[in-house]
C-alpha cells in the first residue's frame, strides 16, 4: 500500500458518531461509482484506463517517447487544465522541480498553452531558439483559445525551421479519436496522433496518452506508474469495509469537515518535488466538487516555505479551513547535517542528524501546533518518488473525489461554470454569431 490515511491528527475533531453518521452514505458512493449508475456515468473511462486496455496506443506511446528523446533537445507540450498539470506533477514528483537544468539523456520538457500570456510565449521562444525541437499538442477539440493560440505560433516556428514535412514528424497531437479541428488537421499533416478517451474528462485523464506521453519522455517508467494506478484501483475497490478503505475515509472525513463549518482544505507537503501535484489536485477537486454552491475550496501550500507566510492565518486566522498533509516518508535522499566547531548558527544540536528527519520533525511539530490551534490536519503517508507511487497516488485521489462528489450530491464530471467565462471572452473579442452578438451588445453596457 502505498498511500495511507493517518488520523492521529483529527481526534479532537471527529467523533465516532461523526464516522457513523456518514460511512453508509460514503459506501453507497463507492458503489454508485463502481455501478456506473450515478451522475455523469458517461464520463467513467478513467477507471479502466489503469488495464490499458489499448495495447497498441500504449506501445506506440513508448515509441514515440523514444523516438522524441532522441530527435530534440526540448519538447514542447501544448495544453491547458488536465492537459499539462498531471504530466507536469508526474515529471516533478518523479524527477524533481529542476528537471529541466539536470544533466540528463532525456530533453527538457516546457509547457505552454497553459495561458495567454505574451510573455510566456516570448520567453519560450528565447528558450527554443537554436535548439532541437519536437512538439506535443492535446487538445480533444483543438479549438480551446489557450492551447490552439500556442499551437499556431509554435507550429509556424516549426515549419519556418524544419519546413513542413520535417515539421510534422516532430509534431504529435492527442486529440480525438475521429472528429475535431486538430483531427483534421493532423490527418492533412501526417501527424502522429494519440487519443483523447471519449468518456474521460480532462482532469482525469493524466494515465491516458494525454499524460503518458509527455510522462515517457522524460524517462519515466509508465509501465511502473500505471501499475500503480492499478493496485490502488484493486485495493479501494474491493475493500467494502469503510474503516479499512483509506481512500473511502478520506472522502468521507472531507465531507465531514465541511458539515462542521470549515470551508477551504490546504493540501500541503514539505517536499517542493510535490508542489504540481497539488496544482493537479486543486483543478481535480475544484472542478469537480465546485458548483450547485457546494463544495471545499482547494488550497495548497509548500512547507516549512509557507510556514513563513500564511503559517500565521493557518495557525491563529478564521477558522475556515483544514490542512491533508502529504507526508513523504523517504525521499531517495541521505544529506546529513555537517558540524561546525565554531557553532556559530547555535545549530549543533542538529550534526549528523538527516536533513529528511529534521524535515518530518517539522511536519510533526506543525501537525501539533496546528490541531492545538483548531485546525484538523488529514495526513497521507506516501512510501516514496516512484513511478509507482505516483500512479498509485492519483487513482487514489481520483476515486476519493467520485466518492466524495457523491456524497456531497453533486456530479463530479462536470463543469458548466467553466463555460461563462468563455463566451464573455468570445463575444468581447468579436467571435462572429448571433449568440455573441447579442451578448457582445449586453457586456458593453456593463465595462
Amino acid at each position: 500500500m502505498s498511500v495511507r490515511l493517518n488520523d492521529r491528527y483529527l481526534k479532537n475533531f471527529i467523533s465516532d458518531e461523526d464516522y457513523s453518521s456518514v460511512k453508509a452514505k460514503a459506501l453507497t458512493a463507492l458503489e454508485t461509482v463502481l455501478e456506473g449508475n450515478g451522475k455523469g456515468n458517461d464520463f467513467l473511462g478513467w477507471r479502466k484506463l489503469p488495464d490499458v486496455p489499448d495495447k497498441e496506443e500504449f506501445e506506440r506511446i513508448k515509441l514515440a517517447a523514444e523516438k522524441i528523446k532522441k530527435s530534440c533537445d526540448i519538447l514542447l507540450v501544448i495544453g491547458i487544465g488536465g492537459s499539462y498539470l498531471g504530466a507536469r506533477a508526474a515529471i516533478e514528483f518523479c524527477k524533481g522541480q529542476n528537471y529541466n537544468e539536470l544533466r540528463k539523456a532525456t530533453p527538457a520538457i516546457y509547457f505552454v498553452g497553459k495561458d495567454l500570456s505574451a510573455a510566456t510565449v516570448f520567453e519560450t521562444l528565447a528558450l527554443i531558439e537554436g535548439k532541437d525541437v519536437c512538439l506535443n499538442v492535446i487538445s480533444k477539440s483543438g479549438t480551446t483559445t489557450e492551447p490552439a493560440v500556442a499551437f499556431r505560433i509554435f507550429r509556424e516556428w516549426m515549419e519556418k525551421k524544419y519546413g513542413e514535412k520535417e515539421a510534422s514528424r516532430r509534431i504529435f497531437v492527442t486529440t480525438d479519436r475521429k472528429r475535431g479541428k486538430l483531427k483534421e488537421l493532423s490527418t492533412e499533416k501526417g501527424y502522429e496522433t494519440f487519443v483523447v478517451p471519449d468518456d474521460v474528462g480532462g482532469r482525469f485523464s493524466v494515465l491516458s496518452a494525454v499524460g503518458l506521453l509527455p510522462i515517457a519522455c522524460a524517462g519515466i517508467d509508465i509501465e511502473e506508474l500505471v501499475k500503480g494506478a492499478k493496485d490502488s484501483r484493486a485495493l479501494y475497490s474491493d475493500e467494502k469495509t469503510f474503516e479499512k478503505n483509506d481512500c473511502v475515509r478520506y472522502a468521507a472525513i472531507r465531507n465531514i469537515l465541511l458539515s462542521k463549518g470549515k470551508k477551504a482544505e490546504v493540501l500541503a507537503s514539505y517536499e517542493p518535488s510535490l508542489s504540481m501535484t497539488a496544482e493537479w489536485w486543486k483543478q481535480l477537486y475544484g472542478e469537480s466538487e465546485g458548483k450547485e454552491k457546494k463544495g471545499l475550496f482547494p488550497a495548497s501550500v509548500c512547507f516549512t516555505t509557507d510556514l513563513h507566510s500564511l503559517g500565521q492565518f493557518i495557525q491563529e486566522g478564521t477558522p475556515l479551513l483544514f490542512e491533508t498533509v502529504l507526508d513523504l516518508l523517504n525521499p531517495g535522499y541521505g544529506i546529513k547535517i555537517p558540524n561546525d566547531p565554531a557553532n556559530a548558527d547555535g545549530l549543533n544540536f542538529l550534526s549528523d542528524k538527516e536533513l529528511h528527519e529534521v524535515n518530518r520533525t517539522a511536519f510533526v511539530a506543525t501537525a501539533l501546533a496546528h490541531t492545538e490551534g483548531g485546525v484538523p490536519n488529514v495526513v497521507l503517508e506516501l512510501d516514496s518518488r516512484s513511478a509507482y507511487d505516483f500512479g498509485y497516488l492519483v487513482y487514489f485521489f481520483e476515486l476519493a473525489c467520485a466518492v466524495s462528489g457523491y456524497i456531497l450530491g453533486v456530479n463530479p464530471f462536470d463543469q458548466p461554470g467553466v463555460e461563462a467565462y468563455k463566451k464573455n471572452m468570445f463575444a468581447l473579442l468579436g467571435k462572429p454569431g448571433e449568440e455573441f452578438d447579442v451578448l457582445r451588445e449586453q457586456l458593453s453596457k456593463k465595462i
